[in-house]
């Protein structure tokens, strides 16, 4: 009987948290696709002509997570939440970066128009929007850190609802009613309407 992907990847965390750093390698070959799909995702939501590619952002990623203790990493689910955010800071590292060069520093946030849903209004006005989108994201965390790691999850990590939910050790019907909420208030946090 083959073994899932889940139990190989949980199997290769275990090891690396024992201190096995050949893991590292057996890991990335596992994973490698699964980021680079991830990775794909969180560019297409760029501006065209953008110069950080797909490939580019797994292997940065890929060091900022390995460089992480991995006795935070708690299985599959845990591990891709954590390379998500780190494709997130990435990203919005970048999008400061080229705020500060284009409009010099101090200058006022740039509001986004109107909004329609979650993830739909994150995809469409990424480009401008990666800052506000992160400012209103780390606002929601402050404010109630589960719908932040749901966000985290469902939205950048790209889990199913099931998924989140185990990792999280949630009810689906809790992470359905939370993510209903949570689009919401980024929408409405974000200037659209209620």
């Amino acid at each position: 009987m083959a073994e899932s992907p889940e139990s190989g990847i949980t199997r290769l965390l275990r090891g690396l948290e024992a201190g096995d750093a050949r893991r590292a390698d057996e890991l990335l070959a596992l994973v490698y696709e699964e980021l680079r799909a991830l990775a794909r995702v969180h560019m297409s939501r760029e501006k065209p002509g953008r110069t950080l590619q797909a490939t580019e952002l797994v292997h940065e990623a890929w060091l900022r997570v390995a460089g992480a203790s991995a006795a935070q990493w708690n299985g599959r689910a845990h591990f891709f939440g954590a390379a998500a955010r780190a494709m997130r800071r990435i990203l919005v590292e970048r999008a400061r970066r080229r705020a500060r060069l284009r409009h010099g520093a101090g200058h006022g946030r740039e509001e986004l128009a109107e909004v329609e849903l979650v993830p739909e209004s994150l995809e469409a006005n990424a480009g401008a929007g990666v800052l506000a989108v992160n400012e209103a994201l780390e606002r929601l965390e402050r404010e109630d850190e589960r719908k932040g790691r749901i966000v985290e999850l469902r939205y950048f990590a790209g889990l199913s609802v099931e998924e989140t939910a185990a990792t999280l050790g949630l009810s689906t019907g809790t992470v359905e009613r939370e993510w209903r909420f949570i689009r919401v208030w980024l929408r409405e946090a974000l200037g659209g309407t209620p």
